[in-house]
């Protein structure tokens, strides 16, 4: 279901050819962040053809997109730590 958003004209003419596009991109930032949305869809939404494009949006706008519990995080360490030696 497309979702339409509308601005008021004095917003979209000052200048803000990137603004329908930036509001787009917050709306996946914020629906990644509050787990509304997945990588794939982020993916979707923003038109990227890949998902290592999502991971480096989602990096450039500060938001982790690995998600580990403690324990599982504590494993991987453990597991590169074995592989240094």
């Amino acid at each position: 279901m497309p979702v339409t958003v509308s601005l008021p004209d004095d917003i979209l003419a000052n200048d803000n050819a990137d603004i329908a596009r930036q509001v787009l991109e917050q709306v996946a930032l914020e629906g990644f962040r509050t787990r509304q949305l997945t990588v794939a869809q982020v993916r979707r939404i923003l038109g990227f053809r890949s998902r290592l494009q999502v991971y480096e949006f989602l990096a450039a706008h500060g938001v982790a997109w690995v998600d580990y519990d403690e324990e599982e995080l504590q494993r991987e360490v453990e597991t590169l730590r074995k592989l240094a030696l």
